[in-house]
């Protein structure tokens, strides 16, 4: 099961500077374990302590809001992670 991933420039110190990846799972959850195994770290940036998706982060999976971490994934689905922007 291959799984296109677009990652924010917010993330590229983890990814080695790569925007694009690909990853296998059937859930949110397991894609972005196998993210992990091959980024360390990455994961924790997304999703905090207790398993929750942190408030400034939102995921996309066909350009459909996906709020659940059981959030189903099939071949050849895009994964679009996006970094919320603050200032003022």
């Amino acid at each position: 099961m291959s799984i296109q991933v677009r990652v924010p420039g917010q993330l590229f110190s983890y990814t080695g500077g790569q925007s694009q990846l690909e990853a296998e799972g059937a859930t949110l959850d397991e894609v972005l374990d196998d993210i992990d195994r091959r980024f360390p770290g990455l994961r924790f940036r997304v999703v905090d302590e207790h398993g929750a998706i942190r408030p400034h982060v939102r995921f996309f999976v066909n350009r459909t809001d996906a709020r659940s971490l059981s959030h189903a994934m099939a071949t050849g689905d895009e994964l679009v992670i996006v970094g919320a922007l603050s200032g003022g």
